[in-house]
């Protein structure tokens, strides 16, 4: 197909800010794993789709299927509805109270908008 342009389980932005491998990357309301380690303006590649181990707020507890945001400001995971947040996917694990970290499975697609 000539219009092709990728198979979107990945996307190429410009960082915004430096980003390691691993982490959770907000640009605007499109979320994703950085697939390697970018410098501010440098190109980095983000995985939109599959399940990740990410950081999350610690003083929460996910059930399986709960909605999870990302707070853009730290790319942190959380399941609060603040305002900014971004709906990123669900928790596929159950995460305790405290927790550095949870199973998120990503959504893939940006929604309407910011929480």
């Amino acid at each position: 197909m000539k219009n092709l342009v990728s198979d979107g389980n990945t996307i190429t932005i410009t960082a915004a800010a430096d980003a390691v491998s691993g982490q959770l990357v907000v640009a605007g309301l499109l979320a994703g794993v950085a697939q390697g380690d970018a410098l501010t303006g440098a190109s980095l590649v983000l995985a939109i789709g599959g399940t990740y181990e990410l950081s999350k707020t610690s003083a929460q507890a996910w059930t399986v299927g709960q909605a999870i945001y990302a707070v853009p400001a730290t790319g942190l995971c959380t399941t609060a509805t603040t305002a900014g947040n971004v709906l990123v996917g669900v928790a596929a694990a159950v995460a305790a109270n405290p927790s550095a970290t949870g199973i998120v499975r990503l959504n893939g697609t940006a929604p309407a908008a910011a929480v």
